[in-house]
């Protein structure tokens, strides 16, 4: 059953069409993820179905039984309740019920008054009606559902007492995720759900909607959780929506093939109304009357031909390649025994590791653990309590913050850039910024007035610049839209330097991401794989046991040492692998593009009137497919190897 619909819906700010002619539906229980660039109107599309803004033009349709829940950026919490009061707000009614309850209680244990049955019968059959209700609405069991809830998203007892108003911002956040899952609206509407959660949090939020019997709505660039939870996508592109009925990575299997097919049906048009064109200006050019009526018979018809529009393949995305300016020496960093605490608070003691040049390692570990901590101290900007690291020879560090509190407000951002590399000319530096999407009198505007997003893009081109060979990255992805990730997942993997990233983003960990390292009181546990080895060894601690104690069992020293040469061996091989698969996909573009010129050039008149000329290119163009062919095929070899 439809719940919720749009039609021909827009919403323009000034002379930028937001969104145009939106049309969609949404049936009861289903799981929608809306995804899209940043700027494209997702946050817009949700506050006009919250009626939070007005719309253009069209129609919206929800259904008026049903009940809208929307966790937006603006929270409506009262700032000086504590954090469990916060919660027992969702349920007044009960409260007020089991109030009512009391008091008929105290009314029936009064002596009873022969003269008076009425009144003791009523009290007997509101206090029965009362309790039947109480129960009925879940009067015993709403207090351990505030507990679970906000146990799941990372409360502690600890924390019921917190007053809000000396909550973070990201705190506030997932009280205000507790407080509306608690409520249970038919239609729960999540703007970034996952942005201030840790993986367990994440995951415990996963489970809680793929069981919520209501409908789920999510904004979100998390593209493992978009797995997780959707069974829907809806894709804000060019101010349109594309509906497809699959989970996130299976839509981008969909998404290529409809774009595919846009392509080739819109070429197709395009070359047959260019060679109707030409057709109609050589009747033209004959200037007879029977050439004239030919022509503008074949006008007519021209005319008549409905246009395909041309497809939008991707919007802009930022443009990052990490280089190193000096080759590191092989040790890269050494930590040995360090702990720290603030106060009564231990975040972590005895805590080792030795990171190698090359290597990319994730520090996951609960919120609150100490990661970005640790980042402080590796950087001097916090004293450790006991122990000792040691940088490695040539070692250049460069630190994202994901606080950004490295960047100054008040400046500008071709200022911003500008002060920490001066050395860059007017065209240098507007280059960079016009491969990060920041052109024209963009650059003039203040860091103070840019989006999160926009201020991690300032961040992650100061870091580019910097050449660094040793890259600290905390929570680089947060902020980031989806097409902002893939180019920094990218730049990641062909770079040649060393990595050490906190992230929750587990799509992101799983891509580029061969050693974890997991924070805890005690030090660091360490999972030479990525997200899916980490979860499958913590789900099953002993799964690989076995399988390592017969590879090592009763081997040399050199024998293992052997061994661990040709798994250096094969990764440095599979990387190649990697790379090459990237330039082939990259030629390919090109030679397609090439192509598409080529029978272009074709359709001119200069061209198909000389036999000669027209011969040359099409003997371009039969080379050109030759080359495009044999891309293919290697392309297919590839993808076969690494799919291995």
């Amino acid at each position: 059953m439809i719940i919720l619909s749009c039609k021909d819906l827009c919403k323009s700010y000034g002379i930028d069409e937001i969104l145009k002619n939106i049309t969609f539906s949404i049936n009861e229980g289903d799981k929608v993820g809306i995804i899209g660039a940043n700027g494209e109107g997702k946050s817009t599309l949700f506050k006009i179905i919250s009626k939070e803004i007005s719309y253009d033009s069209g129609e919206i349709f929800i259904d008026k039984n049903k009940s809208i829940g929307y966790l937006s950026q603006h929270l409506n919490l009262d700032s000086c309740r504590n954090i469990y009061d916060e919660m027992l707000s969702v349920f007044q009614n009960l409260i007020d019920l089991e109030n009512k309850i009391i008091s008929l209680e105290k009314k029936l244990n009064e002596p009873y008054d022969e003269n008076n049955s009425t009144y003791h019968n009523k009290l007997i059959n509101d206090y029965t009606l009362a309790q039947e209700l109480y129960e009925k609405r879940g009067g015993y069991t709403y207090k351990a559902e505030i507990s679970k809830v906000i146990k799941g998203l990372g409360f502690t007892e600890n924390d019921y007492d917190k007053i809000i108003s000396t909550l973070s911002g990201g705190q506030k956040t997932r009280v205000a995720l507790c407080k509306l899952l608690l409520v249970k609206p038919d239609i729960i509407m999540l703007d970034e759900p996952t942005n201030h959660l840790d993986l367990e949090a994440i995951e415990w939020l996963e489970e809680y909607l793929k069981s919520y019997k209501g409908t789920v709505i999510t904004i979100s660039h998390d593209r493992y959780f978009l797995d997780s939870v959707t069974t829907s996508t809806f894709e804000l592109r060019g101010g349109k929506i594309y509906h497809y009925n699959a989970s996130y990575t299976k839509f981008l299997e969909l998404r290529e093939k409809d774009i595919e097919a846009q392509i080739k049906a819109y070429n197709i048009q395009q070359a047959e109304i260019k060679r109707q064109e030409a057709i109609i200006e050589k009747f033209r050019s004959f200037n007879r009357e029977k050439s004239i009526r030919a022509a503008e018979s074949r006008e007519k018809a021209l005319d008549k031909i409905e246009r395909l529009e041309s497809p939008i393949v991707h919007t802009s995305s930022t443009k990052i390649k990490f280089e190193t300016q000096v080759k590191s020496g092989n040790d890269v960093l050494h930590v040995e025994n360090l702990s720290k605490s603030f106060g009564d608070k231990l975040l972590f003691k005895n805590l080792n590791m030795d990171i190698k040049r090359g290597e990319k390692i994730a520090l996951i570990g609960e919120n609150g653990r100490g990661k970005t901590t640790l980042f402080k101290i590796l950087m001097d900007k916090l004293p450790a309590d006991e122990g000792a690291k040691v940088i490695g020879r040539n070692v250049n560090i460069g630190y994202y913050d994901q606080e950004q509190s490295d960047l100054n407000l008040e400046n500008t951002i071709i200022d911003e850039v500008w002060n920490d590399y001066p050395n860059l000319t007017t065209t240098d530096i507007r280059t960079v910024l016009a491969s990060f999407l920041f052109k024209g009198d963009d650059v003039f505007k203040k860091i103070s007035t840019l989006s999160g997003g926009e201020r991690c893009r300032i961040n992650l081109l100061k870091l580019m610049l910097s050449k660094s060979n040793f890259l600290l990255l905390d929570e680089p992805t947060n902020h980031l839209d989806i097409l902002s990730r893939e180019a920094l997942e990218d730049a990641i993997l062909s770079y040649d330097g060393t990595l050490l990233i906190i992230s929750h983003d587990r799509y992101f960990l799983n891509k580029v991401i061969e050693k974890i390292y997991e924070l805890n009181e005690d030090g660091i546990k360490t999972y030479l794989g990525n997200y899916s080895y980490y979860i499958d060894k913590k789900n099953n601690p002993t799964r690989f046991d076995s399988l390592n104690d017969k590879e090592t069992s009763g081997k040399t020293k050199t024998q293992i040492k052997v061994e661990k040469k040709k798994k250096r061996e094969s990764e440095k091989e599979l990387k190649k692998l990697k790379m090459r698969f990237r330039d082939v996909e990259k030629l390919i573009a090109q030679k397609e593009e090439a192509l598409e010129e080529l029978n272009n050039k074709l359709c001119l008149e200069e061209v198909y009137s000389n036999p000669s000329e027209a011969e040359k290119v099409n003997k371009e163009i039969t080379a050109t497919n030759a080359e495009i062919e044999e891309l293919y095929s290697e392309w297919e070899t590839l993808e076969a190897k690494l799919s291995e």
